[in-house]
């Protein structure tokens, strides 16, 4: 689809070229109008007594458009190979440099899920775990990484449970196989948060309301709780080594991990259901 819409807008954008730069564009235009008026005329019954006659100039100006064309492109070769390329590749490159949430609409297809994690989803209920203390959340240190962290939502109950309950499962194998202490340091975001962090800059977040996961409930991020302390950064290697696995982990439970983007997010994970985002 994408494929057709580009090679549609190359023709389009061609054949406007054509009939504003050269005045014989125009002039054939003009005379295949006139081919197709005499032609419905003539199937009215108007032009009934002259319809061989018609029929024979329609072919005969078609030919003549034909070699009309290819006067003008050995004339004007050197714009064809340079115009050409001008407008065909801009959209071939936005065609390969696209992203999914780039295309207003456009809602990726679910990941497909391991047949032993799909039995886990529909068997055991996970429980969230017991939640922090505040004050672990606005220490200096995790202000530094993540201003304002200590306002944001950690009700497991606003999170999407299809969703909630892929990531209790990232956090239970996280620590039985890794040992790895999970944290949700942020849910749900309400569309006034979501706009305020925005203003923040690009360095916080790109997504302005509604135009993140957040707000439906099915995103998360989370980080690593370590000695009775938030562990955020991934400067600390024992962090970055948890994030890279907990991206294996969610993404074999079919979320999205965040630090595959060009602006990586190693804690944040989301699911895209189809039918919710809608823009």
């Amino acid at each position: 689809m994408l494929i057709f819409i580009a090679l549609l807008y190359f023709c389009l954008a061609c054949s406007l070229i054509w009939l504003l730069v050269f005045p014989a564009g125009r002039a054939s235009l003009l005379q295949l109008l006139g081919t197709l008026q005499r032609r419905l005329l003539w199937r009215a019954g108007t032009l009934q007594h002259a319809g061989t006659a018609a029929a024979s100039a329609g072919w005969s100006g078609t030919r003549g458009q034909l070699r009309n064309w290819r006067k003008l492109l050995r004339r004007h070769w050197a714009f064809c190979a340079i115009g050409a390329p001008l407008i065909l590749i801009p959209t071939l490159v936005a065609l390969l440099l696209r992203k999914p949430d780039m295309l207003p609409g456009y809602e990726p297809v679910e990941t497909v899920v391991d047949a032993q994690v799909a039995a886990l989803l529909k068997g055991e209920q996970l429980v969230p775990p017991a939640a922090l203390p505040p004050i672990a959340f606005s220490t200096r240190e995790v202000e530094l990484v993540r201003p304002m962290l200590v306002n944001a939502s950690r009700n497991w109950g606003l999170l999407h449970p299809e969703y909630s309950q892929r990531l209790l499962l990232a956090f239970k194998i996280m620590k039985e196989k890794y040992g790895y202490e999970m944290a949700l340091l942020e849910g749900y975001r309400s569309p006034a948060r979501q706009d305020a962090l925005a203003q923040m800059g690009s360095t916080v977040t790109n997504a302005r309301a509604f135009q993140s996961w957040h707000q439906y409930g099915l995103a998360a991020d989370c980080a690593f709780w370590r000695e009775g302390k938030l562990v955020i950064s991934e400067k600390d290697p024992w962090a970055m080594r948890g994030y890279q696995l907990y991206g294996e982990v969610a993404e074999s439970l079919g979320l999205t991990w965040g630090g595959r983007w060009t602006m990586m997010d190693f804690g944040h994970t989301e699911l895209r259901l189809r039918g919710v985002m809608r823009r």
